[in-house]
């Protein structure tokens, strides 16, 4: 019999082809739309309608069966109550990561399996490596498109039976892939941002959840220069949204830096030109995710990582400690580590795993 393989498919190109590939390789592929946010944009229009109708004509092209499930509550509850509570702290939150832990590497997966699959499969640009035995999450071909940093909190377990089709495959591969089987969202746009926000306005959106409240915007050595929206609303190293031009009678033009924020006082510090204060020689991470063999605590380890996704891998060390967080020393500066978002560590090819940033160190 057939290896039976459950696709999540999301409407767009590469769980498509994704799809595709796998039918190719001989599976019996069925395909399962997620329903993870109610709400329609500023114009009126859900998003899910339209990802659905291309999951049809995806399907329909493939002949292959595909459902549909409301997860929604639980995207929700799981993360985007999360999200929100970060935001609160006056922190920068990356729900794209806990979704792939909570939804699609957690209520999907449990789903698929009451559907008989023999493997869970996604469009994502990460592959698969099995050795003596365990199983280990490793960088895609396509570097600039990887989503490792996006996977960086699943476990071992979630992953075992996973397979990653466009592991080996380069963004432009996959889309010719897709024109020459006359798929539907060959030429579709991707998805871009955070998926419950779409198009309209980020401030706007938040402020349905965390009212605005004016404060003062403040240099280091705290002349104040301006005022903003509230804190929660702004993210470290920011460049524009701020409202801060050049400041009047100044000879000085250079373009104004967020450098911190002060969330208790709802005061946003700033520096014109990129201040030293911008730059950090290491971090410390809340809990610390090993996907696979958690490193011995207290011992150091060469290690890439990487803080945001697209970031061309760092060099630097890290110290797993005792309390399950980890200290990560940079061999060179980093430019606006941002608490809430996360750090993810890569030996070689294997993606060890990732934390959420608690604190930037500067020596």
């Amino acid at each position: 019999m057939k290896k039976r393989v459950v696709v999540g498919l999301s409407g767009g190109v590469d769980s498509s082809v994704a799809a595709l590939l796998l039918k190719q390789q001989g599976y019996e592929v069925i395909g399962l739309f997620m329903k993870n946010w109610e709400e329609t944009d500023d114009d009126g229009v859900c998003p899910a309608v339209d990802d659905f109708e291309y999951v049809k004509r995806v399907g329909a092209a493939l002949d292959i069966p595909y459902y549909t499930v409301n997860l929604s509550k639980q995207y929700y509850d799981n993360v985007f109550a999360h999200f929100v509570e970060e935001y609160k702290k006056g922190r920068t939150p990356n729900p794209d990561v806990l979704c792939n832990r909570e939804i699609k590497f957690g209520y999907f997966k449990t789903l698929a399996m009451k559907l008989g699959a023999d493997y869970i499969a996604t469009g994502h640009y990460a592959g698969i490596k099995k050795t003596d035995g365990r199983t280990y999450l490793v960088r895609a071909k396509d570097e600039n498109k990887c989503q490792t940093y996006f996977l960086n909190q699943v476990t071992e377990e979630q992953i075992q039976n996973a397979i990653f089709p466009l592991q080996n495959l380069l963004k432009s591969q996959v889309r010719e892939i897709a024109q020459e089987h006359n798929l539907a969202t060959a030429k579709k746009k991707d998805s871009t941002g955070i998926c419950f926000i779409g198009e309209r306005d980020f401030r706007k959106f938040l402020s349905n959840y965390i009212p605005m409240k004016e404060g003062e915007i403040k240099t280091l050595d705290g002349k104040t220069v301006g005022t903003h929206k509230g804190v929660f609303y702004y993210t470290i190293g920011q460049r524009k949204g701020f409202g801060l031009g050049g400041q009047k009678g100044e000879e000085n033009q250079k373009p104004w830096f967020i450098i911190k924020k002060d969330v208790e006082k709802n005061i946003l510090y700033v520096s014109q030109g990129e201040a030293q204060e911008l730059f950090s020689d290491e971090l410390i991470t809340e809990k610390f995710n090993f996907i696979t063999q958690p490193l011995p605590v207290g011992e150091s380890k060469e290690i890439m990582f990487r803080i945001r996704h697209r970031q061309p891998l760092q060099k630097g060390t890290v110290i797993p400690r005792e309390d399950g967080s980890a200290r990560v020393i940079f061999e060179n500066k980093q430019r606006a580590v941002t608490e809430g978002q996360y750090c993810v560590l890569y030996d070689g090819e294997i993606c060890l795993g990732g934390g959420v940033i608690s604190k930037a160190v500067i020596q």
